[in-house]
């Protein structure tokens, strides 16, 4: 408390309260494929939020749809809101080349993305592609959907990774997709489970012609996922919910034949009677022991990061000591009590759920040398219910089983 000695007016300076952070947006979606519109704008990025401004851009005097034409409109049947189409056309590549940019590669200038589809590309080196593009160390804020094969007679065949025999495909799926040469037709693994793959394809009707086709599931399930972040929020995984425009899928999959296909990462979409059509499962293409291979733990780790990037900017060039550290961990506590009290952090507390440390420990002399301010943060993620299992026993002493506990 100051000492006031003299009668009259004082003005003090004191520290703001804490910086509001805005979150950023975690479902819009770039997708690259082949129009069906023969004047449709090429090799350029085009922001699309609703299909009919896709049809007057893409479609024009088409007759016939493409996989992009049918997965960017059931991306918006099921809830997605933003979309940034690049149109590689007929025979186009999926990442171009240094001289001629396209698809992929100009995707990477727009940092609204969030989710990443090709829908139909279903080669070795596509999957490669997209991956790479995801995980590059100066993006790594956005998750490719990949789509599998469309024909599989042995679902062990996606157990297995396949091999990249050629440069990333052209045409975009929009022909069934046979099985590539060799036997193993799961996308690679992704390091950092910035991947997801689904399978099997569905069958819709194509919004051009109005004619029950099949499809690549990626459009209809980066809607599922920007619907989810809507209703639930990022930390809930985009599973166990309905796909809407979808009429069935190309084959019916087993509980047996998922139990061979979840722990590869291939996400499964089965028919319940009763229930429908649901996607069954929420697993990234990390390996199965990764702390990532859960699609809303990476989707989480990635707004949290995003978030704090783009809301503590202030702090550049701003004086590197004690009032600084004491502001960053001020506003980032802050942020990450909203996550938590969101339900996305495990932990009865905050303190349970995450710590922020900025201090001399962080940054001794050499780090502030270095011009460097830094900030450790940690996080515990929710992770989903994925087996939920009931333990049941018979007793004829059900309160001596209630005391002791069912072993």
């Amino acid at each position: 408390m100051p000492d006031y000695r003299a009668p009259g007016v004082y003005v003090e300076e004191v520290p703001g309260g804490t910086r509001p952070f805005g979150r950023v947006g975690t479902s819009s979606l770039g997708v690259v494929g082949v129009a069906p519109g023969k004047d449709a704008p090429k090799d350029v990025v085009v922001p699309i939020d609703n299909w009919t401004q896709f049809v007057r851009t893409f479609v024009g005097d088409a007759t016939e749809g493409t996989a992009l034409s049918t997965a960017v409109y059931g991306f918006f049947s099921n809830g997605g809101t933003r979309a940034y189409v690049v149109n590689v056309g007929t025979g186009g590549s999926l990442t171009g080349t240094a001289k001629r940019p396209t698809g992929l590669t100009l995707l990477e200038a727009v940092d609204d993305v969030a989710i990443v589809a090709a829908p139909g590309y279903t080669d070795p080196a596509s999957y490669d592609a997209l991956i790479t593009h995801c995980e590059h160390e100066l993006r790594q804020d956005r998750v490719a959907i990949l789509d599998t094969v469309e024909q599989v007679d042995d679902v062990n065949q996606l157990t297995e990774v396949g091999t990249v025999t050629a440069p990333a495909a052209s045409g975009g799926g929009d022909a069934a997709s046979p099985a590539p040469a060799g036997r193993g037709l799961r996308p690679p693994i992704s390091p950092g489970g910035y991947a997801a793959a689904y399978f099997p394809w569905l069958i819709v009707n194509d919004p051009v012609s109005g004619k029950q086709v099949t499809a690549p599931p990626s459009g209809h399930l980066a809607g599922v996922w920007a619907r989810t972040d809507a209703t639930r929020g990022v930390h809930k995984a985009p599973a166990n919910t309905p796909i809407a425009g979808a009429l069935g899928i190309v084959r019916p999959v087993s509980k047996g034949e998922q139990e061979v296909l979840n722990p590869a990462g291939i996400n499964c979409i089965r028919f319940f009677p009763g229930e429908g059509l649901l996607v069954w499962g929420g697993r990234t293409l990390a390996a199965e022991s990764s702390e990532f291979r859960y699609i809303n733990v990476r989707r989480l780790t990635n707004m949290i990061k995003e978030t704090v990037l783009k809301s503590t900017r202030w702090a550049v060039f701003e004086p590197n000591h004690h009032p600084l550290w004491a502001a960053l961990r001020r506003d980032v506590t802050a942020f990450l009590t909203n996550v938590w009290r969101d339900g996305a952090l495990v932990g009865e507390t905050p303190q349970q759920a995450f710590f922020v440390k900025c201090d001399e420990e962080t940054n001794p002399p050499e780090v502030r040398d270095a011009g460097r301010v830094v900030t450790l943060i940690g996080i515990a993620p929710v992770k989903p219910a994925e087996f939920v299992v009931f333990q049941l026993s018979q007793s004829a002493d059900l309160a001596a089983v209630q005391s002791t506990g069912v072993r």
